[in-house]
């Protein structure tokens, strides 16, 4: 038995593979407790959770992804750090992404994104992934086995968002090439898919805007261009990108690894792929519990703005708060049965893997169609779909990696072998 109090969550690559045990560990000590290590209070109540993502006035999201190494560099003191925060803001890290501001400021960057995430763009956007899915599954369909993560949930999550933003198709290729998406088997040199993949997209995004503004067309790049604030004053060019390239990293990464869990429970459980083979319409419902079983987002963060109580816990101002989306999603408080896997679960949607409040993932809808249409295609062009033993090991002694990190939750490789249809 393992000693939870000893384990640094930060650092102990024990918790990677399986953190659930931890997490119940933390749970069954209050839902609300502070880990030895570095201070942090850890949040794993599901009521708790929900208190303060909502609550933005008290808990700033300004490290978000960073924890309890944010680095502030002033000593907070007093009962409100409102004013220190904003002073450094700009000094922590990733600060200039939508994903670490807080109201005032993050309400106008959002709604820029909320320009080009409207119903009329979504289904269109959803047209394309099924043209998408084909051309995706075509390039591995007829050999009966597939790294689904590198051969599909990558690319075909990156062009997703890349048609959304309007990047013009003759692009999607190099966007490939260059984010080390190519196809299996490119002959392109190994210098074309190094640097920066962030550095790459802001040059990028900021050609088609600058050149859309100078010469706009009837496109989704010139509305991402000329798009304003809500108070109609025009953004700079950096905002603009920072928001395109926000969006390219954070929906690719996350809906890539919905992909892959998707597929491995399916993988591993011949009655559910027979079931929703046989009723497509629970298809939403079984990526609903996916999300809640296997959030792709681990873990969150907050720093206390104003001294609080949370759970009777006191949380001084300056505390760092952990909320840990995949141990919430599992509060037996909240959900029957949490650890069984229920495509017949009423609250499943109710789960937390995309946030709640402000905050709440402006990229959910998209990544649910995507799922979706995934699993369809994939559905209708594989029969007898299962983890290749010779990769994954025997059901007895499987062998699955996860990605070494405290923030996102995702599978390294996903081998499937499965019998090509049609």
């Amino acid at each position: 038995m393992p000693d939870f109090d000893r384990t640094d969550f930060f650092t102990d690559g024990s918790v990677v593979d399986d953190p659930y045990p931890y997490f119940e560990h933390l749970r069954s000590r209050c839902p609300v407790y502070r880990e030895s290590h570095h201070g942090v209070v850890a949040v794993t109540g599901y009521d708790e959770a929900v208190r303060v993502y909502r609550d933005h006035e008290t808990f700033s999201s300004c490290n978000s992804v960073t924890g309890p190494f944010s680095g502030l560099p002033a000593e907070p003191g007093g009962d409100d750090i409102g004013p220190l925060i904003e002073q450094v803001r700009e000094q922590l890290p990733m600060s200039e992404h939508l994903v670490t501001m807080d109201p005032p400021l993050h309400t106008a960057q959002r709604a820029l994104l909320a320009r080009l995430l409207t119903p009329r763009r979504l289904k269109e956007n959803e047209e394309f992934m099924w043209r998408l899915a084909d051309r995706q599954i075509d390039e591995f369909a007829a050999r009966g086995r597939v790294e689904l993560l590198r051969e599909y949930a990558q690319p075909f999550a990156l062009l997703v968002i890349a048609d959304l933003l309007g990047v013009p198709e003759e692009f999607h290729e190099p966007f490939r090439v260059r984010l080390g998406l190519q196809k299996v088997g490119s002959l392109v040199p190994d210098e074309a898919v190094s640097g920066n993949a962030l550095e790459f997209l802001e040059e990028q995004f900021g050609s088609f805007v600058r050149e859309r503004r100078r010469e706009p067309r009837a496109d989704v790049l010139t509305a991402l261009a000329t798009a304003t604030f809500p108070d109609g004053s025009t953004p700079d060019v950096t905002d603009v990108v920072r928001v395109a390239t926000f969006l390219f990293a954070a929906g690719q990464e996350t809906t890539a690894r919905l992909l892959s869990s998707v597929m491995l429970v399916l993988a591993e459980r011949p009655d559910l792929q027979a079931l929703l083979r046989e009723d497509r319409s629970l298809i939403p419902a079984f990526v609903e519990e996916t999300l809640r079983l296997e959030s792709p987002v681990k873990s969150d963060f907050r720093l206390v703005r104003r001294s609080t109580t949370l759970h009777d816990v006191d949380l001084p101002a300056g505390t760092t708060v952990m909320l840990l989306n995949g141990a919430v999603n599992r509060d037996p408080t909240h959900f029957e049965e949490p650890d069984r896997f229920r495509v017949d679960r009423p609250n499943a949607r109710e789960h937390l893997a995309f946030g709640r409040g402000v905050h709440a993932c402006p990229g959910s809808p998209l990544a649910r169609v995507e799922a979706r249409v995934s699993v369809e295609r994939l559905l209708d062009r594989m029969a007898d779909i299962h983890l290749d033993e010779a990769e994954h090991g025997p059901v007895s002694d499987r062998r699955l990696s996860y990605e070494p990190t405290y923030i996102l939750r995702g599978l390294t490789a996903l081998h499937l072998g499965y019998t090509p249809v049609g």
